[in-house]
This record gives C-alpha cells, sequence and structure tokens, in this order.
C-alpha cells in the first residue's frame, strides 16, 4: 500500500466523524488534551507497523489562529504613521547618496519588505539596558541599515548631515553601510552581512549566555538574543548550520524571524515549491517552536468561509513562484490564477473588487499578526523560536520594484513611483519638494515624537546602543608565569604543552581565573588538555547524566552545568563563533570574558576567515591558538592538515595580533603582554598564536629580551669563532628556528663563517612596524628619516636568511627593510607525510639548506668562491636537480 493511497479519503462520512471528535476535544478539553490524543494515537500506529506521512509540516496558513492572537497594546494608526515617515526616510537617503555618486549603491527594497517585522520589534520588544539588566541582542539583517538608520534619525539620534554622508564613511561623520561595530562604536552590536554568520553568531550568543548564566557569572535574566535574516539567507549553510544546537539545549532566549519575501537577488528563493514549508520542516526537526506568519487579518474572513478546505488546498498547493506573480501582477490576474482554479473560490472573492483582492495582504506586513507572533516567541519556555514571516519584497515601490525579480538592485524610484510611494504613505511633501527628496521629522513636541518616545522608554531607551568600554582587569604580571620562563632542563615538550602550562597558571589565577574559557572543538586531549576535564569541567547545558566509563581515572570526561571548558564538537565555526560570543562580552554583557580558543592550525583561519575577520570587525578580545602549526612539524597527518599560512591570512585583520613562538618562554612573554593589553588595557585587538607538537629542550629566558619578543625578533644568540671571516644573520622562527641554530654551528665549525641567530616571533608584526615607518618618513621628508625596527636590529651586517615552517612569502614580508641580501627559506607547496627530518628536507627549510642559502648568498656578495657553495650541496647530498617543491 503506498502513502499516497494511505492519505486519500477513502471515507469521508468516517474521517467527518475522527475530525468532529477531535474538535469536540479542543473546544471542551483545550489544545493540550488534543495533542496528547494524537500523540498517542501516533505511537500506538508506529506500534502496529503503520506507516506514517512523513513531513512534519504545518498547513499553510498562520500557525496562532486569530482568537488566540494577544492584541495589539498601543496606537495602532500612530505606529503606521511612524513607520511610514521611517520608510520615507529610509528611501530618501539611498536615493541621495546615489544622487551624490551611483556608485554608492544602496539597498531599499529589503526594509520595504521587512519594516512592520522592526517597527512592531521597536516599539514593543527591543529592550535597551536597564539597572537589573542589560539590553536584549540584536543581529540586523545588514541589507535593511537604512531603516534602522532612518529610525535612529527621527529620534535624534542621528543627523541630517550623517544621512547625507550614508556609505561615505572616509571623513568620520558618515553611516557605515551595513552594521559595523568598528566603524560605528556606539551603535552597532555585531556584523551581519556577510550572509549566515549572522544566525550562526546569534545561536553562539544564546548558548554562551545560558554558559554564563549557569556558571553565575553574569545574571542574564530574560534577555533575548533576535536575529533577522533572509528566506534565501538560509541557503548558507551556516545559516541552519547550528539550530540543532539550540533546540538540543532548549535556548529560549533565542528568537529568529525570517522575513520570508521569497526572493534572493536574482529571482525567486523556491520559484518551484515552497521555502516556507522548507524551512519548518527543518527547524521543528531540530526541536524549534515554528511561528508562521503567513496571511494578514484581511484573509480571515476568508479562511472562515472556507468550510470545505478548498482555500487551503489552494493555499498549500501553489508555489512561490506563482505567490510573486499575483504580488507583480495585480489583482485581476489573483482572481484569474489563484481564485479561478476552483469554482467555489472564484464565488467565495466575487464580492471583492480587484483592488480588495489586491489588498489581500501578508503577514509580514500585519502589525497585529505581527505582534502576536513576537508575543508568543517571547513567552516560549523550553526551546527557541523561529517565526517565518511572509512579505513581499520591494513592498509599496509599486512597478518600479514591488515583487520583481530585479528588486534587489533598486537603488532609485522613478518620479511617478516616487509619488506614489509618498502618497501611499501619507508622507507631507508637496510636489514641488519631491525632487530634492528631502527627510522629514515631525516636530518636537507632535504626537508622532511623543509617542515614539514613550515607547522607546518604556523599553528602557535607545536601540541599538553599543558599549564601548568596560572594566579594567587584574592581569597575572610576568612573574606569575615564571615557571614557563625558565627552562625544562634536559626534558622535552611542545610549545603547545608550554602554551597549556601557561593557561593553566592564568585559571588558577585570583583575578580571572573564573573569566578565562578553554574552548576546542574536539581534541582537547591531542592537546594535552585532558587534565583539565576534571579540573574545570566541560560545559553541558544537561549536565552529565551518565557514568563515564573512565570515571575511575585520574583525568575522566566530565561534563557539568558550570563546567569551565567549552567543547563544541567537531565543529570549528561553532567553537569561534562561541569564542566571538565571549570575545565580546565585555561590551555585550558589560563582564570581560578571556576566551581561549585551541584548534588545529590548518583548520582555523582557513576555515572561518570569514568569522575572524567579524571578529576584528566586532573589536573583539581573546586569543587564538593555531595548535599543530606548520607545514613540517604534525609530520603524519598530510595535505589537508598541514598549515603554512595561515599567518598570511591572520596578518590580513588590522586588529589581529600573530605570533609564531619557539620556546616557552616567548609564549609567556606574549601571553602576558596580551592579558596585559585586551584586559588591563582594553584594546580592541586580539591575539593569534601558533603552536606546534614538535618535542625539544627549552633554555630560561635570555635577559632583557622581552622587548624584542614583542616587537617580533631578537638576537638569541652569536655563533662566533676566532679566525672566521665572514658573517652572516640567521632569522628563524617556531620549530625552524632549531634548525636556524644548528645551521649557525655548521656554519661557523665547517665553514668558516660566524652568525647572529634572531628569533623572529612575528613576521607580521615587523612588517607592520616597517611599513608605519616608512609612511611617517615619507610624509616627513624635512626630518631625519626612521628606521624600522628590522632595520635597527640588523644593521645591514651581511647577507640575511630566513627560514620558517610557513610559506615564503610570510618571511619575505620585510624584505623591503633588510638592506642587503635577503634569502627567504620557506614550505610553499602542498603538504604531505612522512618524517619531520625528510619533509624538511623535501620543503628545503632544514639545517642544510640554510647553511647552503648562506654560503649562496655570500658567493652572491663577494665574500665567497661559488665553489664553496658546490662543496656544501655535495657534501649535504643536496640534488641540483631536485623538483621544486611547490610544483611537487
Amino acid at each position: 500500500m503506498t502513502e499516497q493511497h494511505i492519505l486519500e479519503d477513502i471515507d469521508p462520512t468516517e474521517t467527518k466523524e475522527w475530525v468532529d471528535a477531535l474538535e469536540s476535544v479542543l473546544r471542551e478539553e483545550g489544545p493540550e488534551r488534543a495533542q496528547y490524543i494524537l500523540d498517542r494515537l501516533s505511537k500506538e500506529a508506529v506500534k502496529s507497523g503503520t506507516p506514517m506521512p512523513a513531513s512534519i509540516t504545518t498547513p499553510y496558513r498562520n500557525t496562532i489562529a486569530p482568537q488566540n492572537e494577544k492584541p495589539l497594546p498601543g496606537d495602532l494608526f500612530m505606529e503606521r504613521r511612524i513607520r511610514s515617515i521611517i520608510r520615507w526616510n529610509a528611501l530618501a537617503m539611498v536615493m541621495k547618496a546615489n544622487r551624490v555618486d551611483s556608485t554608492l549603491g544602496g539597498h531599499i527594497t529589503s526594509f520595504s519588505s521587512a519594516a512592520t517585522l522592526y517597527d512592531i520589534a521597536f516599539n514593543h520588544f527591543f529592550r535597551g539596558s536597564s539597572e537589573t539588566q542589560e539590553a536584549d541582542m540584536v543581529f540586523f539583517q545588514g541589507h535593511i541599515s537604512p531603516g534602522i538608520y532612518a529610525r535612529s534619525f527621527i529620534e535624534g539620534r542621528l543627523t541630517e548631515e550623517q544621512m547625507d554622508n550614508f556609505r561615505r564613511e572616509v571623513d568620520g561623520n558618515g553611516l557605515s553601510s551595513y552594521p559595523h561595530p568598528w566603524l560605528m562604536p556606539e551603535y552597532w552590536q555585531f556584523p551581519t552581512v556577510s550572509m549566515g554568520l549572522g544566525p550562526l553568531q546569534a545561536i553562539y550568543q544564546a548558548h554562551v549566555m545560558k554558559y554564563q548564566n549557569s556558571r553565575e557569572l553574569v545574571n542574564q535574566g530574560d534577555r533575548k538574543v533576535w536575529a533577522f535574516l533572509g528566506d534565501g539567507e538560509c541557503d548558507e549553510p551556516e545559516s541552519l548550520g547550528a539550530i540543532a544546537l539550540a533546540g538540543r539545549e532548549k535556548l529560549d532566549n533565542l528568537i529568529f524571524v525570517i522575513n520570508c519575501n521569497l526572493q534572493r537577488l536574482d529571482g525567486p528563493v523556491r520559484g518551484n515549491s515552497k521555502i516556507v514549508q522548507e524551512l519548518e520542516g527543518v527547524f521543528r526537526g531540530a526541536g524549534w517552536n515554528v511561528v508562521k506568519c503567513l496571511w494578514g487579518r484581511h484573509w480571515d474572513p476568508l479562511f472562515e468561509k472556507d468550510d470545505k478546505g478548498l482555500l487551503q488546498k489552494r493555499m498549500d498547493e501553489v508555489c512561490d513562484g506563482e505567490l510573486q506573480n499575483y504580488k507583480a501582477n495585480g489583482g485581476a490576474y489573483t482572481r484569474e490564477h489563484f481564485f479561478g482554479k476552483y469554482p467555489e473560490l472564484l464565488e467565495m472573492v466575487k464580492d471583492l473588487s480587484d483592488d480588495d483582492i489586491m489588498n489581500l495582504n501578508r503577514g509580514g506586513h500585519d502589525p497585529y499578526k505581527v505582534y502576536a507572533a513576537y508575543a508568543e516567541a517571547t513567552s516560549t519556555k523550553g526551546k527557541p523560536t523561529v517565526i517565518l514571516a511572509q512579505t513581499v519584497k520591494g513592498y509599496g515601490m509599486f512597478k518600479a520594484a514591488e515583487a520583481q525579480n530585479t528588486a534587489h538592485q533598486t537603488k532609485k524610484l522613478d518620479e511617478e513611483s516616487l509619488a506614489q510611494f509618498r502618497d501611499k504613505f501619507g508622507i507631507p511633501i508637496s510636489d514641488d519638494e519631491l525632487k530634492d527628496l528631502p527627510y522629514y521629522r515631525p516636530a518636537e513636541d507632535s504626537p508622532e515624537m511623543k509617542y515614539l518616545r514613550a515607547r522607546r522608554q518604556e523599553l528602557h531607551g535607545d536601540f541599538p546602543v553599543r558599549r564601548k568600554d568596560c572594566e579594567a582587569l587584574d592581569v597575572p604580571s610576568l612573574e606569575d608565569f615564571k615557571a614557563q620562563l625558565k627552562g625544562t632542563n634536559g626534558r622535552e615538550i611542545s610549545s603547545t604543552m608550554a602554551f597549556v602550562r601557561c593557561l593553566n597558571n592564568m585559571v588558577k589565577h585570583k583575578g580571572i581565573g573564573k573569566r578565562v574559557v578553554p574552548i576546542v572543538a574536539d581534541e582537547a586531549r591531542t592537546f594535552g588538555m585532558e587534565g583539565m576535564f576534571r579540573q574545570l569541567g566541560i560545559y553541558s547545558a544537561a549536565g552529565q547524566r551518565y557514568t563515564p566509563h573512565d570515571h575511575q581515572q585520574v583525568m575522566f570526561y566530565k561534563e557539568s552545568e558550570k563546567g569551565q571548558i567549552l567543547q563544541e564538537g567537531i565543529n570549528e565555526a561553532g567553537a569561534m563563533s562561541a569564542w566571538l560570543a565571549l570575545a565580546t562580552s565585555y561590551s555585550n554583557s558589560n563582564y570581560p570574558m578571556i576566551p581561549v580558543y585551541i584548534y588545529y592550525s590548518m583548520f582555523g583561519f582557513q576555515r572561518i576567515g570569514d568569522l575572524a575577520w567579524a571578529a576584528g570587525d566586532s573589536q573583539a578580545r581573546g586569543f587564538l591558538l593555531g595548535a599543530t602549526a606548520g607545514r613540517t612539524t604534525l609530520n603524519g597527518e598530510g595535505l589537508q592538515h598541514e598549515d603554512g599560512h595561515s599567518h598570511i591570512l591572520a596578518g590580513t585583520i588590522p586588529n589581529c595580533i600573530s605570533y609564531d613562538p619557539t620556546y616557552s618562554y616567548e609564549v609567556a612573554v606574549i601571553v602576558q603582554d596580551g592579558l596585559r593589553r585586551m584586559y588591563e588595557e582594553r584594546e580592541s585587538v586580539f591575539y593569534y598564536l601558533t603552536v606546534m607538537n614538535e618535542n625539544y629542550e627549552h633554555p630560561d629566558m635570555p635577559e632583557g629580551v622581552e622587548e624584542g619578543i614583542l616587537k617580533g625578533m631578537y638576537k638569541l644568540k652569536s655563533v662566533e669563532k676566532k679566525g672566521n671571516k665572514e658573517t652572516v644573520q640567521l632569522l628563524g622562527a617556531g620549530v625552524i628556528l632549531r634548525e636556524v641554530e644548528a645551521a649557525a654551528e655548521i656554519l661557523s665549525e665547517e665553514f668558516g663563517v660566524n652568525s647572529d641567530v634572531w628569533s623572529v616571533t612575528s613576521f607580521n608584526e615587523l612588517r607592520r612596524e616597517g611599513l608605519d615607518a616608512t609612511r611617517w618618513s615619507m610624509l616627513h621628508p624635512t626630518e631625519d628619516a626612521r628606521l624600522s625596527y628590522v632595520e635597527q636590529c640588523l644593521g645591514g651586517k651581511g647577507p640575511v636568511i630566513a627560514s620558517t615552517d610557513h610559506i615564503k612569502l610570510y618571511a619575505d614580508q620585510i624584505r623591503p627593510f633588510v638592506n642587503g641580501t635577503y634569502n627567504v627559506l620557506g614550505t610553499d607547496g602542498f603538504g604531505r607525510s612522512d618524517t619531520r627530518a625528510k619533509l624538511r628536507h623535501f620543503f628545503e627549510v632544514n639545517r642544510y639548506w640554510v647553511v647552503v642559502s648562506a654560503l649562496s648568498a655570500l658567493a652572491k656578495d663577494g665574500k665567497v668562491k661559488a665553489e664553496i657553495v658546490a662543496e656544501a650541496i655535495s657534501k649535504f647530498d643536496l640534488d641540483p636537480n631536485k623538483p621544486n617543491p611547490v610544483t611537487c
């Protein structure tokens, strides 16, 4: 028996008896009892082996029945008046910007479709900070920024000059194109226009708030996290990628509002099916409360008449492409093509004019329906809520953009459409004034302004708003890391373990210990952090409902509602989003946290580059640790695991401070300085450190090297022998520094060449400082030029050779500041598996290649004969015809 046959109604009389019985239960005993009976019937059917319908969607109509809607408080007509003014000012702002320069761009149709969704939230739901609770958090859909600016303009928070400078940010008095906290640090909370990142970050923001609440760090009360996104944006994997976490952890502090205007940039989101139904199934399956807000109140009488279910049948069967056609083509077209399919439906609307049919509104444009949906969402306990609100893209923009495939690209209206827009929304601007696109702000003592201010006062003030500052923390001194400043006395450890020891110091520190949050995707044991399981516990919203099989061991797997470690599963994007929520807690919760996210280096910036960029925009503060870094240190894992380029990616983010330390004391100095800058001085920077899994002995910290470590390089040693005539400068970083140290000995003992060995902790920081010095000198031509720090260190004494475990571009960044010959060795090409020794030979970065490179540079400078270079190549058994690893 097929599912289709099962679902056919072969006995309408019996069906009616079942339906009547259900209606009786609903009427007499309520929906909870009806739900119980349906659930019981479903279980009995499954027990008997009866196939059940696969769908977890509901009919294509509003989830909340009219009789169950919570009534909209306030003055509906006043709110519509204010909303219309906001619409006008948003349109005027974008059109003015494009009159100045048509390349400035701007988007108006997204806000046109979503204006009611935002207006109801601003008037009744978005709460500012109060004495007892921080403000709600809202991830605004990036393309609707003009509408948010327009509201702030009416409220007096933005000036006309700022509105005129929309997307003109260079001179400092403009408005950023989209939500950018870096550019507007007292206004926007989160950057969201990189699609998919807003929803993902919102989920982990809600997750982190529950974490802070459970650990009794921050009393989050009933704060809400709102995420506004478009239905087309849901095609981004990040948008829906973490919704199961929200359902699993019952994040009832989270609300998604998906503006289902059924259109993306080029055409329908799902022209041949129904995006709302698709999203409903996905979210229901993930454990969310789904509220569909599809049809406005003008449809209610028609649904009431639909005693045969034909209107519902038509709603369920029509595809989204046709729904767009109805709005684009008008009432007569809708009568013929929607209602006309069934004679009974045509009869239902026979008393409606074509204009009446055109005015059958969609739920996202109906303030009553939107308010009821929001009220349901904010009162739901035990699960997150998603509101699927159906709207029309370009609403109110008539033939210029309304429901058009080209709507997203619309940046201006023709004169006729502009006048129609003004008339539809009742803006008091004359035909003569229309061409100048004046903004409109009601008088301060007008009913509109009084109402607007009263609503925001009841909700605790301005919104959106961002806190720039926070309390300074008492961070550990370098003395607190004294154990890490000492050598390992013959014991071999990795730089990853050196960092873990620093991390242990941090979590035990009285001033900051409880604020430190170790974050891992799923490899704490890989990084030697399993000792923290018992000490700190792994956060779990459900606690630990089982006895771990290793519970009798010292380092057993311990989950707890008060656990300090965040282990986010095999999910780099999720772990980074949790890190980002904690790294901005100083602003969003007025409580600085110190997140430390440790991950496989290759799975860092390469995978989560967009989120790392968002961290820069968000002015995040915290530590990122690229563990098992370098192309040859992780020798057995092969091409997709070996990182040689993450520092290049890190260097693209202006406020990311990155280091590649070798020794334990370098790690300690960098970590302590990061704590000082981010949490004592409150600088909006974040730190990226690469650490390795190769074990070796670590020496004591030489005296006076702290400044050099932080600037990016310091002289580790000089290797000199009496009688040697030539000198080279050898630069090394990370694990390859030890190869450079060995090369210095070979050069001295076997080739009569002295060397200065420099530990380069950050070529990125050296480049930044060097470029800054160069720029200063260019702009101050009558003053003595500034020497870069690299020039100050090297002083032009002999050729310079650099070798790292990263691609050559990393060390090559300082070439402009090196006087004389500069040879760079690096690990260009794809990684692969083999022994470390073979890999370092393959990539030509080991001690022998350093020696040959140094001799070659001396030969180029005329300091030694070319035959010496050939002798070294032969001595070390290097194949002159060896293929270039870049091409292998």
